[in-house]
């Protein structure tokens, strides 16, 4: 067989396809590197009266690293200590469960603040992006921190 040399494409329109190919390539490569069945969800929510759901926290969790993906809270229900309550209670859950670590990511215009008055440290920072805005990677070591909290 002989082989030829591949050829490049740069764009911004990828056909459904071709980025279906690549995700699965590189699920394929990973899940023969690491036990990615392992990897579990966990999800902390505030309601209000009615049930309904004023904020969220969706996690991920595999071994003692744990990791916040997402943190949302309502704009109406904001600077009520919403956000840092999921946090606690996340955290919680984390050490309930054997976790030492927590890390997430998020933008200066989201909460870093929020996560530095809880606790978490800016491991890393990343800029230039667009107006300023910095991209930082926080986290939190859980054998470190109170459990009373």
């Amino acid at each position: 067989m002989v082989q030829t040399e591949p050829s490049y494409e740069t764009t911004e329109t990828a056909s459904e396809a071709d980025v279906e190919t690549v995700d699965a390539g590189l699920h394929l490569h990973n899940l023969q590197a690491a036990d990615l069945g392992a990897v579990r969800p966990l999800f902390v929510f505030a309601r209000d009266a009615a049930g309904a759901v004023i904020g969220g926290l969706r996690a991920r969790v595999w071994g003692t690293a744990w990791e916040v993906q997402q943190l949302w809270v309502d704009t109406r229900q904001r600077r009520r200590g919403i956000g840092s309550e999921l946090l606690r209670r996340f955290e919680r859950a984390a050490r309930e469960r054997g976790g030492t670590l927590i890390y997430l990511d998020t933008f200066s215009f989201q909460a870093p603040a929020v996560y530095q008055r809880n606790g978490y440290e800016v491991a890393c920072r990343f800029e230039g992006f667009p107006d300023g805005i910095v991209k930082y990677v926080m986290r939190r070591r859980l054998d470190a921190v109170e459990t009373t909290r």
